[in-house]
């Protein structure tokens, strides 16, 4: 096998694959045209990375490029997440899976959602068999509810109807999520990472992904609003004793002038906890010295 030409570092350290040989070039264009048609090429490259820290085949897509809209940063992103191939791939290795059971169904629903009626089962149950040390057979079930997992359409129209693949699929996907969660509990110390099946349509990293546009909205509650009269009343009076009229605590605004604070500190103290108008900004700048 031929040594991976110089400059391509990444592809030389994908540990025990039939494509380690590759440079990474040969290797993205291999994937893009393959397994990932149309992704960006950092997208690729985070695969590779996350394919060499695990010890993973690329070419066994291990994992899945999920794109979605990040509604902070006003743009599309790629977020890598494992698939359920790669959950069997790791319980594989450990040589300690006494199988796996066929998913068992709970009764059938037929229910109108968003629009679209779909008949879908209220449950899926999957086992996990792991040989423990002791050489006995331990059985960790893991039960998940369609109306829990399945994925809505979203969109502009915020739809709950469930999107193209929960509708096609309603068995199959929800036997998936079964049998990942069955899977994290019989092998903890595989990681507990979520499928990108079960993440389509759930919360993110304390946000949401739309499933139809993969939409990343916020779920905390937005930042009480600070106008400029309410900086003043807060942050620009000094308190004066009512009898001798001396002043007993120096304002922000008073402290700012003199030079002993900065405005920017203020407005800094103030970006998290409330949402400042442009017009309450400028106050607070103009109390610093020019």
């Amino acid at each position: 096998m031929n040594a991976p030409a110089k400059g391509t570092a990444l592809a030389a350290k994908v540990q025990n694959t039939a494509v380690s040989a590759m440079t990474e070039d040969q290797l993205v264009n291999i994937l893009r045209n393959s397994l990932y048609p149309g992704a960006q090429t950092d997208s690729i490259k985070m695969v590779l990375g996350y394919c060499q820290a695990a010890g993973l085949d690329p070419m066994q897509k291990p994992v899945h490029i999920v794109p979605i809209y990040d509604g902070k940063l006003k743009s599309m992103r790629d977020v890598v997440m494992p698939g359920i191939g790669l959950y069997r791939t790791q319980m594989s290795r450990t040589g300690e899976c006494a199988g796996v059971t066929e998913p068992e169904f709970g009764t059938d629903t037929t229910e109108t959602l968003g629009g679209v009626e779909i008949t879908y089962p209220q449950w899926c149950k999957v086992i996990v068999k792991r040989l423990l040390p002791s050489g006995q057979i331990a059985e960790y079930a893991a039960t998940e509810r369609w109306k829990e997992n399945y994925a809505m359409k979203g969109g502009a129209e915020k739809s709950v109807a469930p999107n193209a693949m929960w509708t096609k699929r309603p068995y199959a996907q929800l036997a998936k999520c079964a049998e990942a969660q069955a899977l994290r509990k019989a092998f903890p110390e595989l990681g507990a990472a979520p499928t990108a099946d079960e993440m389509e349509g759930k919360e993110f990293d304390g946000q949401v992904i739309d499933a139809h546009v993969r939409e990343v909205t916020e779920e905390k509650p937005a930042l009480p609003t600070m106008d400029k009269e309410e900086v003043i009343t807060r942050y620009g009076t000094d308190v004066v004793d009512d009898k001798s009229g001396e002043v007993t605590k120096f304002s922000k605004k008073s402290l700012i002038q003199q030079g002993d604070a900065k405005a920017q500190t203020l407005i800094d103290f103030l970006a998290p906890r409330c949402a400042l108008t442009n017009e309450a900004i400028a106050e607070i700048q103009s109390w610093e010295k020019k």
